[in-house]
């Protein structure tokens, strides 16, 4: 073989090797974004507590990886219907047993959450497996699972406990829906008609007075 063809070849390994890494790196944005975009705050949140960008994608491709085993559907109409009875039925007992109807809140989304398939028995699980479709919410339900958690102690104020149930009542909403993950603009301009008449509802003094 001659130089010429030597160089020849040298060449076209170094355009193909050039090509094949423009390539792996255009796939890893692309993954990259659809990540972000699936899992919107949690993203940030799981890279936080990896050691690299790559350890954090790789254990939420690996929740996406389970959340499609699982058998989750949308709930049956009378169903949505049944379950938005009762968390206005929930939201209107707050005012005089603030501290009951957080617990209850929190029993509502879990009943909706088993209904519509997802595992319930470990908090930390439940937690993974929404993030694949409800990482916009996720960490109202982190956050509104803690002051619950404080109502047998009576260590929750009663600012703190209306605050719970304004964060379930996002992860409710969505769980109700078939399409979480879709259309949240229109989403959230329709329950607008909602929140105030419920932060109103919320806000009244426990009691009724």
């Amino acid at each position: 073989m001659t130089a010429g063809t030597l160089i020849w070849v040298a060449v076209v390994v170094v355009v193909v090797v050039a090509i094949a890494a423009v390539a792996y790196l255009a796939l890893r944005h692309q993954r990259r974004s659809r990540l972000r975009e699936r899992f919107g705050p949690e993203y940030e949140r799981t890279l936080a507590g990896q050691e690299n960008r790559g350890a954090a994608e790789q254990e939420l491709l690996a929740r996406e990886e389970r959340v499609a085993e699982l058998d989750i559907r949308p709930l049956a109409p009378e169903s949505r219907q049944t379950y938005a009875v009762r968390w206005t039925e929930v939201q209107e007992r707050f005012v005089d047993a603030p501290g009951f109807a957080v617990t209850e809140a929190d029993q509502l989304v879990t009943a909706v959450m088993a209904e519509r398939g997802y595992p319930i028995e470990d908090f930390e699980q439940r937690v993974s497996d929404l993030s694949v479709g409800h990482g916009d919410t996720l960490d109202h339900y982190r956050q509104a699972h803690e002051i619950s958690g404080r109502v047998a102690t009576k260590k929750a104020s009663t600012e703190e406990l209306r605050q719970a149930m304004v964060h379930y009542r996002s992860l409710f909403e969505e769980l109700l829906g078939e399409s979480p993950v879709n259309d949240r603009a229109s989403r959230r301009d329709a329950a607008t008609g909602r929140d105030d008449q419920d932060e109103r509802t919320l806000r009244r003094d426990p009691g009724g007075r």
